[in-house]
C-alpha cells in the first residue's frame, strides 16, 4: 500500500511528520456533521500523527484576518453531535476579496503553516483550489453542503440530516393535508439543483415534485392534482426553491430575485401554491422548511461520513497531497482533484428525476 493509499484510508503511515501545522476552517453556509468533520482531523493529527491543528474563525474571512486558535483534543471533545461549527462560518472568498490571495499568503506565513485543511460547498472549494493553485499552498478540502451538488463525489457532509429532516416534514404534512382536505405544498433548499426535494419527495412520498433539472408546467401540475383528488382528497407537492416554469407554459407567477440572482426562499412555493389554488380550486397551503434542514443533531450517516473525509484529509495532507478533497465513490473514500469539481454542479440524475415523476 502506497503512501497516498493511506492516506485515505486512515491506515498508519510509515512518515510521522510531528513538526507539521494545519490550518483548519469551515466556509459557506453551515450543516450538521461539520464538527464531526473537524474532532476527526484533530483527532488523528494531534494523536496519531503529532500535527499542531490552528483553527480559523469564520473560514477563509478568518484566514485573511488572522484570526487563528490552536485545537486540542480537549476542545473538540463532545462536539461530534452538535449541529453548526464550532469554528463559525462565512461566505467569504479570498480571490473576490481585495488583497485576500496576499492576506491569506501573510497569514499562511506568520503562522508557519505547512497546509490548510478547508471544510465547505462548492464555491468554498472552489475558492481553495484557486489558494492551492495560485498561491501554490497545499490544501486538501472536506465537500459539505445540503445541496449534494459537488461533483465527484457521491454524497457531501449534511446532506443526509436535511434529507431526513426534509422526509419527516413530509411525512407530518401528509394528516393534516388529509384531515383537512387540501394541497400541501412544502418548499425545500436547492437553488440550482433539486436533490432534496427529489429524495425526500421521494422518501416522504410527495405526489408531486419539483426541481430546476425539470422546468415545470401548471397545467399538468393541476390536471394531476384533479385527477388524484377523484380518490383521494390531499395531495403532497414538494418544491425547490430553485424550481423554474418551463417555456411557453401558462405561468404568471414570479418569484422573487435577491441582489445575486438568487431566489428568495418562499417565493417560488408561494407562486406555485397560488396558482395550484387557481387552477384547481382545492384549498392550497404552504410550508416553508427553510434554513431547519440545515441545523440540529447530524444523523448517524453525516457523522460517520465527516469522520472520514476529516481522517482521510489529515492524513492526505501528511502525505504530501494537495489541491485536492475528499470524495465518497461508492464505498471508498478518495482524494479527487479539484479541477474535477471546479465550475461545475452535480445534477439529480434522469433515473432519479424519473422516479420522481412516476410517483
Amino acid at each position: 500500500m502506497s503512501t497516498s493509499e493511506r492516506a485515505v484510508t486512515g491506515a498508519p503511515l510509515d512518515t510521522r511528520v510531528g513538526a507539521m501545522r494545519i490550518g483548519l476552517l469551515t466556509g459557506g453556509g453551515d450543516c450538521p456533521g461539520l464538527n464531526a468533520a473537524i474532532r476527526a482531523v484533530v483527532k488523528r493529527g494531534t494523536s496519531e500523527l503529532g500535527c499542531s491543528i490552528v483553527g480559523f474563525n469564520n473560514g477563509w474571512q478568518g484566514v485573511i484576518d488572522g484570526d487563528a486558535k490552536p485545537l486540542t483534543r480537549d476542545d473538540v471533545s463532545g462536539i461530534l453531535v452538535h449541529g453548526g461549527t464550532m469554528l463559525g462560518t462565512a461566505r467569504c472568498h479570498p480571490h473576490k476579496v481585495e488583497g485576500g490571495m496576499e492576506a491569506v499568503k501573510e497569514t499562511f506565513e506568520n503562522e508557519k503553516l505547512d497546509g490548510f485543511i478547508c471544510i465547505g460547498g462548492d464555491g468554498t472549494l472552489k475558492a481553495a483550489g484557486k489558494v492551492s493553485k495560485e498561491l501554490g499552498v497545499p490544501v486538501i478540502g472536506i465537500p459539505k453542503t445540503i445541496d449534494n451538488d459537488v461533483v465527484g463525489t457521491d454524497a457531501a457532509i449534511g446532506f443526509d440530516t436535511a434529507v431526513s429532516i426534509a422526509t419527516e416534514a413530509i411525512d407530518r404534512l401528509h394528516s393534516t393535508a388529509e384531515s383537512h382536505n387540501r394541497v400541501m405544498v412544502v418548499e425545500l433548499m436547492g437553488r440550482h439543483s433539486g436533490w432534496i426535494a427529489v429524495t425526500a419527495g421521494i422518501a416522504g412520498g410527495a405526489d408531486i415534485i419539483l426541481a430546476p433539472e425539470e422546468p415545470f408546467d401548471i397545467d399538468v401540475i393541476a390536471k394531476r392534482i384533479k385527477h388524484r383528488h377523484r380518490y383521494k382528497n390531499f395531495s403532497i407537492v414538494a418544491v425547490a426553491e430553485g424550481a423554474l416554469p418551463a417555456e411557453g407554459s401558462n405561468w404568471t407567477g414570479k418569484a422573487t430575485i435577491d441582489e445575486k440572482g438568487n431566489p428568495i426562499a418562499g417565493s417560488i412555493g408561494h407562486e406555485v401554491t397560488k396558482a395550484i389554488e387557481a387552477a384547481t380550486g382545492f384549498t392550497s397551503r404552504l410550508t416553508v422548511l427553510g434554513y431547519v434542514q440545515r441545523g440540529g443533531v447530524p444523523t448517524a450517516a453525516d457523522r460517520l461520513l465527516g469522520t472520514r473525509m476529516g481522517v482521510a484529509a489529515i492524513d492526505g495532507i501528511v502525505a504530501g497531497e494537495s489541491h485536492k478533497f475528499t470524495a465518497l465513490q461508492g464505498d471508498h473514500i478518495v482524494l479527487e482533484p479539484f479541477d474535477t469539481m471546479m465550475g461545475k454542479t452535480k445534477w439529480v440524475p434522469e433515473e432519479l428525476l424519473m422516479a420522481a415523476r412516476g410517483l
